[in-house]
């Protein structure tokens, strides 16, 4: 189940973690733009860019991992 974008902005107001990792995962979503707004990537850029992409996914795996127990949570009480 995706996240909503009132829950999102919820737990990105109460939940450290969950801001924590909203903010590194848009910190690669930059990072990854710079990257592809060369013309010509180097070995190193492909390889950060893979690092990158790696990284960003575990970070949403996590944030829906905290949404779905924040849903649980709630949704049980």
């Amino acid at each position: 189940m995706p996240m909503t974008d009132e829950l999102r902005d919820e737990l990105i107001q109460t939940d450290d973690e969950f801001r924590r990792l909203h903010e590194e995962h848009l910190a690669c979503k930059e990072r990854l733009h710079e990257i592809n707004q060369k013309s010509l990537l180097s070995q190193d850029d492909e390889i950060e860019e893979k690092k990158i992409k790696l990284h960003k996914l575990a970070l949403k795996d996590r944030m829906e991992q905290i949404l779905r127990a924040y849903r649980e949570s709630h949704v049980s009480a």
